[in-house]
């Protein structure tokens, strides 16, 4: 998919967007001050992009936005990453759906659609989220050994 269909598909919803503030608050966390210039360039790009900016937006602090929205648009919007947009957005959807995430579960089902993703395809990204979480609380709530699990699993 091309990056100007990424874009597209991105204007088309400005509640995409809330995925930008998912990885906003992670990358806030480490992320230098930004001078006042950074962060009025980072809002005219992100109405650049996006063709406008949602209000949650101007919520997040100052200093955090330009390094978030530089992470989103490296890895979420580009084309340029191993992953297509249709295997981002299931992701996305699978760990929203654990965490769990209204916004994003609403956002990245109609992401994953607009990239192609069938129905099909959506439940099966959740079931394999539910499925991982039922393994992960047997084995870590029966205390499995890791290093017998490693080896009985194929693993040294």
């Amino acid at each position: 998919m091309s990056y100007h269909r990424i874009v597209k598909s991105v204007q088309s919803s400005s509640q995409r967007a809330f995925l930008f503030a998912a990885a906003a608050c992670v990358l806030s966390l480490g992320t230098a001050p930004a001078h006042a210039d950074d962060y009025d360039a980072t809002l005219k790009d992100i109405q650049s992009t996006m063709g406008g900016v949602p209000s949650f937006v101007k919520q997040f602090p100052k200093t955090g936005l330009p390094g978030a929205w530089a992470e989103v648009k490296a890895i979420e919007l580009s084309d340029k990453t191993a992953l297509p947009p249709k295997v981002k957005s299931l992701i996305s959807l699978a760990v929203a759906a654990q965490i769990p995430c209204t916004y994003c579960i609403w956002s990245d089902t109609q992401d994953a659609k607009r990239a192609g993703a069938t129905d099909e395809e959506i439940q099966e990204a959740v079931a394999m989220a539910a499925l991982t979480r039922h393994w992960s609380t047997i084995f870590n709530g029966m205390q499995v050994d890791f290093n017998t699990f490693k080896t009985e699993m194929g693993g040294q």
